[in-house]
């Protein structure tokens, strides 16, 4: 499989399946398979970045050097289901044009952020988050979306 100005070609065929919307499940070892999707070495590099590190994404959904690829689902949450929903929610926001992106080197520093923020507070199991990091995270994607991120009515019964 790869990818085309038309859309995707699948291996073994002749014309390039024309879409908008690729939905891919990647299962087990996802990021070798996110990885070797492209034919491009640079791509390839942007996608598995430095052995020690997840998929650099940010907000967890797009790769600010790869236009018009965005990836839902890959990071491992304590709920796949509520944490799939909220980047499906910011991905048709930002389709809708309803926020701008930041600039690229603006998301690289924020992905370089977030993943250190994660390492220092979870830790060697880093890259699965533990509830409170969840919050805060999944506040920034409705700040960006421009929804309330408090979830009860004063800031006395926020803190309790």
């Amino acid at each position: 499989m790869s990818f085309c100005s038309e859309g995707l070609i699948i291996d073994g065929e002749v014309k390039p399946l024309k879409t908008d919307l690729v939905i891919l499940a990647t299962g087990f070892k996802g990021d070798e398979k996110l990885k070797n999707m492209f034919t491009s070495p640079t791509f390839q590099k942007f996608i598995k970045g430095p052995t020690t590190t997840q998929v650099p994404l940010y907000r967890q959904i797009i790769q600010p050097r790869i236009p018009s690829l965005a990836i839902v689902g890959y990071p491992e949450t304590l709920s796949n289901l509520q944490g799939s929903e909220i980047r499906c929610q910011w991905l048709t926001h930002l389709l809708c044009q309803t926020f701008e992106l930041p600039s690229i080197r603006a998301m690289e520093n924020e992905i370089e952020q977030w993943e250190n923020y994660m390492k220092r507070y979870a830790s060697k199991s880093y890259s699965r988050s533990c509830i409170a990091i969840l919050i805060w995270y999944n506040d920034q994607l409705c700040r960006d979306m421009g929804c309330e991120t408090r979830r009860k009515k004063g800031i006395f019964a926020e803190f309790f």
